[in-house]
């Protein structure tokens, strides 16, 4: 129904905004990361805010995001079973799009199930189902390091960068965290060097 919203920022709490638009107060549902961004800007600043529109019944709810690549993802993540538009708000609240995406491409069912109604088979099953069609969606901004590599492009079966990996799972850190820790001190040397490296990083 609405692509977009354009006007001033009014109120925004904790999972809503309000924005005015030409005199009409929309009450927008935002993740608890766009209401930070949000308030940041302070009040009666003018925005962009892009739109999923949910009707149901008797209710018709706006949700809003910040970029169109965070709207692109949330309608994604809507397609899976057993997640519906408050549960895609609540994984974009617990992470933001680039983190969740990075989640996902490595497969961290820990990082993801930390979202409230999330959980660890539904977090699977999120994997399992867009994981490969990730690559569909324009690239949010790209998690680059100093080699130009993405981050989420797999690392290499029985090197010492992939043993450190498994090494700081088995240590309870999420596989997304290790994997990102690990890149950043793969120069370090050995398994255990790049271990030590990536643990002082955490």
């Amino acid at each position: 129904m609405y692509a977009y919203l354009t006007g001033r920022v009014q109120e925004v709490s904790d999972g809503n905004a309000v924005i005015d638009v030409n005199g009409i107060g929309y009450n927008v549902r935002v993740s608890l990361d766009t209401a930070s961004r949000l308030s940041v800007t302070g009040r009666d600043e003018t925005v962009r805010i892009y739109t999923y529109t949910y009707i149901r019944e008797d209710q018709m709810i706006l949700y809003g995001f910040l970029s169109r690549d965070d709207l692109a993802l949330f309608r994604m993540l809507i397609t899976v079973s057993g997640i519906g538009p408050k549960g895609g708000l609540a994984l974009l609240s617990v992470q933001r799009a680039e983190d969740l995406r990075f989640a996902i491409m490595t497969g961290d069912v820990k990082a993801i199930s930390r979202a409230p109604g999330i959980g660890k088979r539904t977090a699977e099953r999120l994997i399992l189902e867009l994981k490969d069609k990730l690559g569909e969606l324009p690239a949010a901004g790209g998690i680059e390091i100093e080699t130009g590599t993405s981050e989420a492009e797999p690392l290499a079966e029985g090197d010492a960068s992939s043993d450190a990996v498994e090494a700081l799972t088995a240590l309870g850190y999420g596989r997304a965290d290790a994997i990102r820790a690990v890149r950043k001190c793969a120069d370090a040397g050995s398994t255990e060097e790049i271990l030590r490296a990536a643990l002082r990083y955490l």
